[in-house]
């Protein structure tokens, strides 16, 4: 699989899992300490977030890394 397709993948899994929290982007920002761009570009595959970011997220949301790669 392509980076490109790979990141939104993920970036898309983000997505649904936040929205299963009933948040938006702002939200999620706030509750990890990001800025709301940011989120917006890991959600839209346009950055690749590092291992801790991810982990930052996945305590937030309330799931494991893991999860942001069932798809």
């Amino acid at each position: 699989m392509q980076k490109q397709r790979y990141l939104k993948k993920l970036g898309q899994r983000i997505v649904e899992l936040r929205l299963k929290k009933g948040w938006t982007q702002r939200d999620l920002a706030y509750e990890c300490g990001k800025e709301p761009q940011s989120i917006e570009r890991v959600e839209n595959g346009k950055s690749n977030p590092t291992a801790y970011y991810l982990k930052e997220l996945a305590d937030v949301l309330e799931v494991n890394v893991s999860d942001f790669f069932n798809f």
